[in-house]
């Protein structure tokens, strides 16, 4: 079954965005919390640090991380679709 590289990037694209807007929203609610939950998912203590955030900064996060989950998606369905032409 071939996969529609633009179709399955731009869902890709959605979701990252949402989940994005989802720990922003967090980050301002909580921000103790998420730093020590962030430090966790990557095994480092960040206790010492703090949040930067601004409106600017979520907007230009969602851009990139839309933008990065879009063509990586692509890739791995553009990819994909021409390994099953190999066999």
């Amino acid at each position: 079954m071939k996969l529609n590289p633009t179709a399955l990037g731009a869902a890709s694209a959605i979701s990252f965005s949402i989940l994005w807007i989802i720990c922003s929203a967090a980050v301002a609610v909580s921000p103790e919390f998420m730093m020590t939950v962030s430090g966790h998912m990557v095994h480092v203590n960040f206790s010492q640090m703090g949040w930067t955030l601004t409106w600017t900064g979520v907007f230009l996060g969602l851009v990139a991380w839309a933008a990065v989950a879009f063509v990586s998606t692509w890739l791995i369905a553009a990819v994909y679709n021409r390994l099953l032409g190999k066999t």
